[in-house]
C-alpha cells in the first residue's frame, strides 16, 4: 500500500510533467518514463539495497524496498495517466482556456480528473502487478509473503508443494477483489457519463 500510493504520487507528478508547457521537464520525465520502464525490477531493487548504502544511505531494506516498489511503477502509472489525458476531448481543455484558467487550473480542475476517471482499469492493473512484484523484494533482505512462504517450506519439507499453493492463493486474495473493484468502478462511471 505504502509503494502503491507512492507510485501513484510520483506517476501523477511524472504525467503532468510529459504534458506540461516546460520542455526541460518534459525531456526529464520522458527519460525518467523510458530508463525505470525498461529497468528490471531486480536491478532497481539491487540499486535500492546495495548502490544505495555505498553512497551513503542508511535506510532500511524496507524503506528501500518501498522506494524501489514506487519507483518501478511510477512510470506505469505515468503512462496509464498520460493515455488517459490523450483521451479528454480537447475542447475540454479549450473551454478552460477560453474561460481564463492557466495550465495548472486547467489540468488540475478539468482534465486529471477525466483522465483518473479513464484509466481507473489500467491503474488498478499496474497496482495488481505491483502487489505482485512485492515478492522481489524478498530476494532483497525483506520479509514479506514470498518469504515466509520460503522459510516455511524449508521447515517443512515435505509440504513444498501446498505451502506454495497456500502462497499463490493468498496474492489471489489480495489481487482477484482489486480487478472486481476495478470492473464495478468502469461500469459505474460509464453509466454516469
Amino acid at each position: 500500500m505504502v509503494s502503491g500510493v507512492a507510485a501513484l504520487v510520483l506517476g501523477t507528478l511524472v504525467a503532468l510533467m510529459r504534458i506540461g508547457p516546460v520542455g526541460s521537464l518534459r525531456g526529464f520525465a520522458t527519460v525518467y518514463t523510458e530508463l525505470v520502464r525498461n529497468t528490471p525490477l531486480t536491478l532497481v531493487f539491487a540499486f535500492c539495497a546495495f548502490v544505495l548504502p555505498y553512497l551513503g544511505s542508511h535506510l532500511p531494506y524496507l524503506v528501500a524496498a518501498f522506494i524501489a516498489l514506487a519507483v518501478y511503477t511510477s512510470p506505469f502509472i505515468a503512462e496509464a495517466l498520460r493515455s488517459g489525458v490523450n483521451g479528454v476531448p480537447v475542447g475540454q481543455a479549450e473551454a478552460a482556456r477560453s474561460l481564463g484558467f492557466g495550465f495548472g487550473q486547467t489540468v488540475g480542475l478539468i482534465v486529471l480528473p477525466q483522465a483518473f476517471r479513464m484509466t481507473v482499469p489500467p491503474l488498478i492493473n499496474v497496482l495488481i502487478a505491483l502487489t505482485k512484484n512485492t515478492s522481489v523484494a524478498s530476494g532483497f533482505f525483506v520479509a514479506e509473503l514470498m518469504t515466509f512462504g520460503k522459510q516455511l517450506a524449508n521447515a517443512r519439507g515435505d509440504a513444498v508443494i501446498p505451502v506454495l499453493l497456500g502462497v499463490a492463493v493468498c496474492y489471489l486474495v489480495i489481487t482477484v477483489p482489486l480487478g472486481g473493484l476495478a470492473g464495478r468502478l468502469e461500469r459505474k462511471w460509464a453509466i454516469q457519463r
